[in-house]
C-alpha cells in the first residue's frame, strides 16, 4: 500500500485517504493560447517507468492538494511538497539522485 505524508497537515496518509490528480508540474495554458498548446495540455502527459513527480488531495484529510515524488516501479517514496512550489525542493532532488545516480532533472533546470 502507498503511504504518503501530507506536508499540509503533516499526517502520514495511506492512499485510502487520497485522491490522486495525476501528473504534477503540467503547463497551463491560457484563452489566447494555440490550438497546438491547448491540446498539449490537455492530452500530453507523461508515463514515466521510473521517477514521476504527481498531485495527491488528501481527500479524507485536511482536503489539500500536494505533490509526490515517487518511482512508479517500485512505489519507492522520495518525498512530497506543497503544490504551490513550481519545481521541487532541493532535498528530494538530492534524495532522488542519490538513488538514481545519472537521473535527468531536464524538466527542472
Amino acid at each position: 500500500m502507498l503511504i504518503l505524508h501530507c506536508p499540509c497537515c503533516g499526517i502520514d496518509a495511506d492512499e485510502t485517504e487520497l485522491h490522486p490528480g495525476g501528473e504534477a508540474h503540467v503547463k497551463r495554458f491560457g484563452p489566447g493560447a494555440s490550438d497546438a498548446e491547448f491540446e498539449s495540455y490537455l492530452f500530453g502527459r507523461e508515463n514515466p517507468k521510473g521517477v514521476h513527480f504527481e498531485r495527491w488531495r488528501h481527500a479524507n484529510g485536511c482536503g489539500k492538494w500536494f505533490h509526490a515524488a515517487r518511482d512508479t516501479v517500485t512505489l519507492e517514496v522520495f518525498g512530497t511538497y506543497s503544490a504551490q512550489l513550481t519545481a521541487p525542493p532541493q532535498d528530494i532532488r538530492d534524495a532522488v539522485t542519490a538513488k538514481r545516480p545519472g537521473w535527468s532533472w531536464r524538466d527542472f533546470a
